[in-house]
């Protein structure tokens, strides 16, 4: 029975499921009353009319139904009607869509043309392509690179040690190479260009080192026997070296010492004389040798001729030595075994000893004071060199008289190597 109501429930409308009574059910009094006098009147719809009033046509747009969702299917009709009193309940018929939420309720479709959210994302895009040379070029890349790496690993392998005789006591160990050695830089060298040997010869740079100084070769020795000859011989040269030495630095060439030997048999290749007593080898490192019994025998007949003699004797076979260190002597050694003709090749001769004379004038008119070569000595030693053997045979060696005569005074009066080229000379003084 439902709850009774304060107002009688006149005002009280019926609940949900409530049916009005007919009028068949109704009492006399119930007829009678106002409310159901006006239930009682025929219902009818009025007239229809225009929504005018601003109000409701707000509200008709704010209650304007939503677009329908064409891809969303509702399943849901409205609600079921109310069933009969005293009828069995029918249970409710039709499908149930699986999956996704549901929309319930009196909610119209959503007027969303489609759905918020997608589980399927965009497609992926094409996979890229790349073109035969790319993949061929990455294809030899990686066979290099595989390459590279088994050769290294077959090294590293190759380098222990591969014995196994015991492996728990004897530990492969690897071997260490030995360090690679750092070569010093290579040397270059740098092939001057041959002078020739007239440029040697004619040009040569003894002859632009100025005058000759002199140096004391003051000697108290007696050469009166065969070791005080020697003795003699070397105090002489090692005088001729002070004189030459800073000469033939100041010309460009290296100074080597020569060395003064006894004479023990005739000269041999690659020497030069002037006499039998004394003759220069430049073969046999540089050496003067001398005929000591020749100079003893002198000695005891003349003292001061004899010594005359050997100062100017050593002082000319000096003159070859000079040549030697200057590269001259080379140079006239080369040009005589060319020559075609004898007379070519004696006049080739004849200008390497006259040359010799005048560089041993150089000498003894530098050194004159030291030497003693003054007075009666001076005239001795004039004599014997204007009076030289007049044989064509020595003269065809050596030069005429007048000419050995010549080229040595001119050496002992100018004391300058520029007095004593020869090789320049007319045919007349080297005749």
């Amino acid at each position: 029975m439902p709850d009774e109501q304060p107002d009688g429930g006149a005002n009280t409308p019926p609940g949900a499921g409530h049916y009005l009574p007919t009028s068949d059910s109704l009492t006399e009094s119930d007829r009678t009353s106002p409310a159901v006098a006006n239930r009682s009147q025929p219902i009818a719809l009025g007239k229809a009319r225009a929504l005018s009033d601003p109000g409701e046509s707000a509200l008709r747009r704010k209650a304007r139904p939503l677009a329908v969702d064409p891809e969303a299917v509702s399943v849901y009709s409205g609600p079921p009607p109310a069933p009969l009193p005293g009828t069995p309940l029918t249970p409710l018929a039709g499908t149930r869509r699986t999956g996704g939420s549901q929309r319930v309720g009196w909610n119209r479709p959503s007027s969303r043309t489609g759905s918020q959210y997608t589980q399927v994302g965009p497609p992926p895009p094409p996979p890229r392509q790349y073109s035969k040379a790319v993949i061929a070029g990455l294809s030899a890349l990686v066979l290099v690179v595989t390459a590279s790496v088994g050769v290294a690993c077959f090294k590293a392998i190759s380098s222990y040690d591969s014995s196994v005789d015991s492996p728990l006591s004897r530990p492969s160990v690897r071997t260490t190479p030995a360090p690679i050695p750092t070569l010093p830089d290579p040397t270059v060298t740098v092939t001057e260009k041959p002078v020739p040997n007239l440029t040697r010869l004619q040009k040569n740079e003894i002859y632009a080192v100025g005058k000759v100084p002199s140096v004391n070769c003051k000697t108290s020795i007696k050469p009166d026997s065969q070791s005080a000859i020697l003795e003699y011989y070397q105090a002489l040269v090692a005088c001729l070296n002070k004189t030459w030495e800073p000469l033939i630095k100041k010309a460009g060439y290296k100074f080597e010492a020569p060395t003064v030997v006894l004479q023990s048999k005739k000269a041999g290749t690659g020497c030069t004389e002037t006499s039998d007593s004394m003759y220069y080898c430049n073969s046999t490192g540089h050496s003067i040798s001398i005929n000591w019994q020749d100079d003893l025998k002198a000695y005891r007949e003349d003292p001061a001729g004899a010594q005359v003699w050997m100062m100017s004797s050593v002082a000319t076979v000096y003159g070859f030595h000079v040549q030697d260190n200057t590269e001259m002597l080379t140079a006239v050694f080369s040009e005589e075994g060319f020559a075609k003709t004898d007379a070519s090749k004696f006049q080739w001769r004849r200008k390497r000893q006259l040359q010799n004379g005048c560089f041993g004038g150089i000498f003894l008119g530098a050194n004159k004071q030291s030497l003693g070569l003054t007075g009666a000595k001076y005239d001795a030693w004039e004599r014997a060199e204007k009076s030289s053997s007049n044989d064509p045979k020595v003269a065809r060696l050596y030069g005429s008289r007048a000419n050995q005569w010549f080229w040595t005074s001119a050496g002992f009066t100018a004391q300058n190597p520029r007095a004593c080229n020869t090789f320049t000379a007319s045919a007349k003084r080297v005749s």
